[in-house]
């Protein structure tokens, strides 16, 4: 789980810039200003969220069994892939009813986030946890 985390957060980076310059190349004087406004928040939290994967990738790959992690990891894709994706949407298929979609991604987000705290703070400094060597 912690390598496939760590994996989304930068391809989630990568794929928010590339929604981000198509916004603001290919659909300037194809949208309004409210669908672009609109589009440019899909992609300013997606952009945030992409960051919050990988730092959770990288807690993860500290404490890979940390099951808060896990579970965080996979709320904040679900609910960039909820929010971001329905503002994507409703950018571009002017589909009013998508953004009744977009609060659950944003409920996502906030448990993702408060999962990512809680799992910060029960977990033990990685310099306080035994481990075993390779060798072992």
């Amino acid at each position: 789980m912690s390598r496939i985390i760590g994996l989304l957060g930068p391809l989630s980076a990568l794929l928010a810039v590339g929604f981000g310059a198509f916004g603001t190349h290919g659909l300037r004087g194809q949208l309004d200003e409210y669908h672009l406004g609109v589009y440019h928040t899909a992609v300013q939290y997606h952009f945030y969220h992409a960051l919050g994967l990988t730092l959770i990738g990288l807690a993860l790959q500290r404490h890979p069994l940390n099951r808060l992690l896990q579970w965080s990891g996979s709320l904040m894709l679900a609910g960039t892939l909820l929010f971001s994706g329905s503002l994507y949407l409703l950018a571009l298929l002017g589909s009013r009813w998508l953004g009744m979609v977009t609060p659950f991604g944003g409920l996502l987000f906030i448990a993702s986030w408060l999962l990512f705290g809680l799992a910060l703070f029960w977990q033990p400094p990685a310099d306080h946890v035994e481990t075993q060597s390779p060798a072992e």
